[in-house]
């Protein structure tokens, strides 16, 4: 079973269409063994050349807001008036430090996309 590290993009791509063949192998036969080693090996490549991004803190918002049937109403007592809740959502405004733990607090939002630059506007909490 000759199986070697994966240090291209081509070689990664070959590794996906071999484990893709072996999706079906029997758990402990030998194509099973080598889909294991193979998919360890895939994931090792995928964590070092593409890993995963957190959303901007907008789209992490409007995601919570959307998945818990939320409100603006509902962000006033963590971001303010009305008014102000409608200029984060439209990225005219910075998250503040306290906003970001209120969101994370209150809505579970992880901190991480809550301080993450926007895309849209470079504005960042501070």
């Amino acid at each position: 079973m000759e199986i070697r590290p994966i240090k291209t993009e081509a070689d990664y791509e070959a590794t996906l269409i071999e484990v893709e063949g072996l999706m079906f192998a029997e758990t402990g036969s030998p194509e099973g063994d080598r889909l294991d080693v193979l998919v360890t090996l895939v994931e090792a490549y995928e964590r070092e050349h593409y890993p995963v991004d957190f959303p901007d803190p907008v789209e992490a918002i409007k995601f919570r807001m959307e998945q818990q049937g939320l409100t603006v109403d509902d962000l006033v007592p963590v971001i303010g008036r009305k008014n102000r809740v409608y200029e984060i959502l439209a990225r005219k405004r910075p998250l503040t430090l306290r906003m970001i733990e209120g969101l994370h607090e209150t809505f579970s939002i992880p901190a991480e996309s809550l301080l993450k630059r926007s895309s849209n506007r470079g504005t960042h909490a501070g």
